[in-house]
């Protein structure tokens, strides 16, 4: 029986699986939108939200417990530089999954992991460019 087990096994070990989201949550902080299958996206919005409150806590043990499983200091300076203060006011909720139909090769389904602000940040780079 799996009572009081949470979270989703994805077919790995703990250790592959581990990495694999060590690595998906960087890429997500650094891009701020990825594109990975559904059962994938659910498992890591959670650990994506934990580092954004660690992000807005802002303190050394925050940045000392975000920099063991983020291992990039230039992903974890922008966490706690940028997306700490653009989330200050937000209570939870800083990613949204947007489905976005089957991969061709073996109909798994898809979707896109995004920070909430996504298409603000990009504007807002763009606008200080030109």
């Amino acid at each position: 029986m799996r009572h009081r087990k949470a979270g989703n096994r994805l077919g790995r070990t703990s250790s592959h699986r581990k990495a694999m989201m060590r690595n998906m949550v960087t890429s997500l902080l650094e891009h701020e939108r990825i594109v990975t299958t559904t059962p994938k996206a659910k498992e890591l919005r959670k650990l994506a939200d934990k580092m954004i409150s660690l992000g807005k806590r802002g303190d050394l043990h925050a940045r000392r417990q975000a920099l063991s499983v983020i291992r990039d200091r230039g992903v974890v300076a922008k966490l706690f530089d940028v997306l700490g203060e653009q989330y200050r006011d937000r209570n939870g909720g800083y990613t949204r999954i947007i489905q976005t139909g089957q991969r061709l090769g073996d109909a798994a389904s898809m979707a896109v992991l995004e920070l909430v602000d996504y298409g603000k940040n990009t504007a807002a780079v763009h606008e200080e460019e030109n």
